[in-house]
């Protein structure tokens, strides 16, 4: 499961990459992302593609998890079968963070493409109301079977959409489960994993120095 992220990349970078048209909040950033805080988003929105800011974790869940998800249990559940065809978007990434255990002891590791390359990974996303009438904009990532990197750490693996995909992905006359699930492919591309700061485990500390490789000897954190 990816409980944890990076975009450490700037807007240029970020709107060439994905054909961004349109920004409809302040970017900035981010080198370390979890769950129920705002993520940057690509949506397809009147023939063009915003960067928008989603919280990340669907609700109400469908599960005891609602910031990954697959698709088959997204389909079958009928609150949130529409999103397959008319709520999906692409989650901006460079990083992901995992957690590598050797006997007693772990470090924290951040897994990419290439030099840091950006890529996309398949969401959903929704718009709630409370019972106060207050919106809350949510997200979620979609899952695939672990590529043998990401194995080590766990069996699923967020669906990264190949450039192409990207654009499957986002095409409105697009719908059904069976015409969007190809998409959802296990990246089988190269990926280099390193050690990072444990400091990544603070859901506060949004910091350069989170992506920065460590020294496997300030790496290691005991378990308590």
């Amino acid at each position: 499961m990816c409980r944890r992220y990076s975009l450490s990349a700037g807007l240029d970078e970020v709107s060439e990459h994905f054909g961004i048209s349109r920004v409809k909040y302040y970017y900035k950033s981010r080198y370390n992302i979890s769950p129920t805080q705002t993520v940057p988003i690509v949506l397809q929105e009147q023939g063009e593609r915003t960067l928008d800011e989603y919280r990340w974790g669907l609700v109400p869940y469908w599960g005891k998890d609602a910031v990954n998800a697959n698709l088959r249990t997204v389909h079958q559940n009928p609150t949130y079968r529409k999103a397959i065809d008319t709520r999906r978007c692409i989650i901006p990434c460079n990083g992901l963070y995992y957690w590598r255990t050797v006997g007693k002891k772990s470090y924290a590791v951040r897994t990419v493409i290439g030099a840091q390359e950006l890529f996309g990974i398949a969401g959903l996303y929704e718009t709630w109301r409370d019972a106060q009438g207050n919106e809350m904009r949510t997200c979620t990532l979609l899952m695939a079977e672990a590529n043998v990197t990401i194995r080590e750490f766990d069996t699923r693996m967020p669906a990264i959409l190949t450039k192409d995909d990207m654009d499957h992905w986002l095409d409105p006359e697009r719908i059904g489960i069976y015409a969007i699930e190809p998409l959802l492919r296990t990246y089988h591309g190269a990926m280099r994993v390193y050690p990072v700061t444990p400091l990544i485990a603070d859901d506060n500390h949004d910091h350069q120095q989170c992506i920065e490789e460590m020294d496997l000897k300030q790496a290691w954190v005991k378990h308590v």
